[in-house]
């Protein structure tokens, strides 16, 4: 019987200390990570960072993030500008997440991978996980989406960086729906709706990151 007691006592130790850590939507409760966020205008569109804060609020996650983009700008305009080295060597960031696109032709792939594994290297080398915020082409070139998906998955593999695949999503949706309602009137940057479901696939994978 005292066997049998103190089962019960160890299972139900487990179970409760079991849900200080996920919540019912399975997220990470009481989880605070900072975030800098580098790219051109597919980020700072609805300002993305700020949308990323209030799901992952709703998940029981505190972020903390900064944003480096300027219009029309790759990842080789930020590393030639000096200026995402110096930032992210003088602050603690959990993970740097960068968004260069579509890069759906073979140059665009070269510098997902070498750009990539310079700031791979980077992060590394202070405490950061890189990760790759995967686009989406215009709708004038669609017919370019499998290979900004391809160039994104295979860089992000390689230089072993965590993959947020809005792109991706964004495809199933528009080939399931035939609506288009994720692209604004310019037919290349979010809507609202768009920005929302990019946000909600970023916490979703960093959650899985961190599980």
């Amino acid at each position: 019987m005292n066997k049998l007691k103190t089962s019960l006592l160890f299972i139900i130790c487990i179970i409760c200390s079991s849900s200080n850590i996920y919540d019912s939507n399975n997220s990470i409760s009481n989880e605070s990570y900072s975030i800098l966020f580098i790219g051109n205008s597919l980020t700072y569109t609805n300002n993305l960072p700020e949308l990323v804060k209030i799901v992952a609020k709703e998940r029981g996650i505190t972020i903390s993030s900064k944003m480096i983009t300027f219009p029309n700008y790759s990842i080789i305009d930020h590393w030639d500008n000096g200026s995402i080295q110096q930032e992210i060597a003088k602050n603690s960031y959990d993970f740097v997440i960068f968004q260069q696109g579509p890069s759906s032709r073979p140059y665009g792939r070269e510098i997902l991978i070498k750009y990539g594994k310079k700031l791979s290297d980077l992060c590394h080398n202070n405490n950061a996980k890189l990760g790759y915020f995967m686009v989406w082409p215009s709708l004038s070139y669609y017919h370019t989406f499998e290979d900004v998906i391809k160039n994104h998955r295979d860089a992000s593999v390689i230089n072993d960086a965590i993959l947020f695949p809005v792109g991706e999503v964004w495809k199933r949706h528009f080939d399931l729906t035939k609506n288009f309602d994720y692209y604004s009137s310019d037919g290349f940057h979010p809507s609202m709706e768009g920005s929302k479901v990019a946000a909600k696939i970023i916490v979703e994978y960093l959650i899985k990151d961190q599980i």
